[in-house]
């Protein structure tokens, strides 16, 4: 998901750069090792270097949840469609392969339409398995006007993760660490280059 405004962080996030690589490179590359492929869900023409790999937001500027429709309705039209889509925020620094690996082979097992982690700061939809069979309902309360992913998730089939089940992945605590700020940037930077030296 590369889709946001980045209005608090005040430039794109999406093309910030951590460790030599832009933020949405470096997502990029964590998915096709974890799961095979990436596609980046963002405003049509935003990034033309990629533009193989985009997928044209269908509501460009109307939240995160329409960049989730989105991507499930891409994942359902695919021949053949995809058993479920792993969406992830561009800005999460600290996923691990290990984790993406077993969030997606437990959605592929699941009977549920999401399959997202919960942790101390509440449920993560930006790094949760979502199947394509849930793309019209979630696109019918979303036509309704619904923009918070939360209230969307009402509407589907649940089952969050909790603490005990993704912890074993987080020794470091920052698993879904994000930023929406040039602090938390500089924040980030500081734990990475920390953490290599």
């Amino acid at each position: 998901m590369a889709g946001g405004a980045s209005t608090r962080f005040g430039r794109d996030k999406a093309q910030v750069v951590l460790g030599g690589k832009t933020m949405l490179q470096r997502m990029c590359d964590l998915l096709v090792a974890s799961v095979g492929e990436a596609r980046i869900v963002a405003p049509n023409g935003r990034y033309s270097a990629l533009a193989a790999c985009v997928v044209p937001d269908r509501w460009p500027g109307e939240g995160p949840l329409g960049g989730i429709v989105t991507a499930l309705l891409d994942a359902a039209a695919a021949e053949p469609p995809a058993g479920a889509a792993l969406i992830v925020g561009c800005d999460m620094p600290f996923l691990t392969p290990d984790w993406l690996r077993y969030l997606a082979e437990r959605a592929a097992t699941s009977e549920t339409d999401v399959l997202l982690p919960e942790s101390p700061s509440g449920a993560e939809p930006l790094c949760a398995c979502w199947k394509p069979s849930a793309a019209r309902a979630l696109e019918k309360v979303f036509l309704a006007g619904t923009r918070k992913i939360t209230d969307a998730l009402c509407t589907v089939k649940t089952e969050l993760l909790d603490e005990h089940v993704w912890k074993r992945f987080d020794t470091t605590g920052r698993l879904f660490w994000n930023m929406n700020t040039a602090a938390d940037y500089a924040e980030i930077c500081r734990v990475w280059n920390e953490e290599r030296s």
